[in-house]
């Protein structure tokens, strides 16, 4: 497995094939993903103020699940 540590901030990646990969210690934070196929993704132990689903926040929708 390659270890990769730089700062890519202010990136853009464009038609990128990123199966299978492992993203640990990671800041996404103010970044925006369009197109996106994440079906299989598993998150963990992050923190997710702010984010948001097409428009709704992942907390709201947090909390309906654990109240449902």
């Amino acid at each position: 497995m390659n270890v990769v540590k730089k700062d890519l901030s202010g990136s853009t990646f464009t038609d990128v094939n990123l199966a299978g990969a492992v993203f640990d210690d990671i800041n996404l934070s103010g970044a925006t993903m369009n197109n996106i196929n994440l079906s299989g993704v598993r998150i963990t132990d992050c923190n997710i103020d702010g984010m948001t689903i097409e428009g709704i926040l992942v907390s709201d929708l947090m909390a309906a699940y654990r109240n449902k």
